[in-house]
């Protein structure tokens, strides 16, 4: 039978959120804290489940990088994987590796941007990030997503688009929060925050 695992990444693969380490080495931390104080009202609705999750994040998103050209923020996403490989779980990263080098299809579904998820790994064709899209026009960002914020129900959905006949692979899952709960009921064999140091 077809071997599939699916992590998530934020906090399950990093020991924090890429968004938020992302939005402060891109734009400094002085630009990051007034961003973030100019949506806290916002924020503290979506943590109340008042306020969309993606809204929220869209909105955050936007205020940083619409305009941006595609070359230049794919160029930062580069470096900033580059420079946070500290991010990384070791643990976790064995386990991918160790899933890939077994011949398991590995799947990296996240509800962060794709784009500086992507530079974190080897892009082994066995190996697929699965994350936000973000829209592009002429070449630039328009601060809006291409795709439904990969967080929740979607990440099942994601996984069924690319693997529908659900009977023909075992489905092993990794994940640590909210976001993952549909992810992890829908896997034949789940953890949940699985390599948290002791």
């Amino acid at each position: 039978m077809r071997r599939i695992v699916a992590s998530d990444f934020d906090g399950t693969l990093t020991t924090k959120d890429t968004l938020l380490e992302f939005i402060r080495y891109a734009c400094g931390t002085g630009a990051f804290i007034k961003g973030f104080l100019r949506y806290a009202h916002l924020l503290v609705l979506m943590k109340l489940g008042l306020y969309p999750n993606w809204k929220a994040k869209q909105k955050v998103f936007a205020h940083f990088f619409k305009g941006m050209t595609l070359e230049s923020f794919d160029a930062l996403c580069q470096r900033f994987a580059k420079d946070n490989q500290d991010l990384l779980r070791p643990e976790g990263i064995k386990t991918i590796n160790q899933a890939l080098g077994d011949g398991a299809e590995v799947l990296i579904v996240s509800a962060s941007i794709d784009n500086w998820v992507r530079p974190f790994f080897n892009t082994e064709e066995t190996l697929c990030v699965v994350g936000t899209q973000i829209e592009i026009k002429d070449g630039l960002l328009t601060g809006r997503f291409l795709t439904k914020n990969c967080y929740g129900q979607e990440k099942v959905n994601r996984i069924l688009a690319l693997y529908p006949n659900r009977s023909e692979y075992h489905l092993t899952a990794y994940g640590d929060s909210r976001g993952d709960k549909e992810l992890l009921a829908f896997a034949d064999e789940s953890h949940y925050k699985p390599f948290r140091e002791s």
